[in-house]
């Protein structure tokens, strides 16, 4: 998502590659946009989803995930919390951090946020050799102002010409 990249990925049955994942945004605004879709590569996610409201500029849903399966399940688990943050590996939910304020804040105390965010921070380093801070480099995918690509809630964007461009599906 940061730069063009051109690469074979097998994908019927699940990726054939470790390094490559599913991308999707989706508003949660009431324009009732069809989710926005990519590929993922370099991110470390080996299995599960992650899913999160904290999203630059726009604060829509982003997600990233191996299977559609459990991108499905950390999306409606945000959904429900009212915003927030979430892991799911192995088909279940294996931490959220709830966000109810504008999908960005909450009002739990610090010492509480702090356990939950560590929760949730063990529980995304078990999907795979993720970034230090995963939530925070999937805050910025969607932040069409800054080079390269970027998928938003209405596409692809490439934000070095400014404009929205396509993902190209050979067969």
């Amino acid at each position: 998502m940061i730069t063009h990249s051109h690469s074979s990925v097998y994908s019927e049955n699940g990726f054939d590659r470790d390094d490559v994942c599913f991308i999707a945004v989706l508003e949660r605004y009431g324009q009732r946009l069809a989710p926005a879709c990519g590929l993922l590569g370099g991110f470390g996610l080996n299995e599960g989803a992650l899913a999160a409201t904290v999203s630059h500029d726009s604060h829509n849903i982003v997600v990233i995930g191996r299977s559609a399966e459990e991108m499905a399940l950390a999306v409606n688990q945000v959904i429900q919390d009212g915003g927030g943050l979430c892991v799911v590996r192995n088909g279940q939910v294996q931490s959220h951090l709830p966000l109810p304020i504008a999908g960005l804040m909450s009002t739990d105390t610090a010492q509480s946020l702090a356990e939950q965010i560590d929760a949730l921070k063990a529980a995304a380093r078990e999907c795979g050799p993720l970034p230090d801070e995963p939530f925070i480099q999937m805050a910025f995918l969607s932040l069409p102002v800054i080079p390269a690509l970027k998928l938003t809630s209405q596409g692809l964007f490439d934000g070095e010409k400014f404009a929205f461009t396509t993902l190209e599906v050979t067969e």
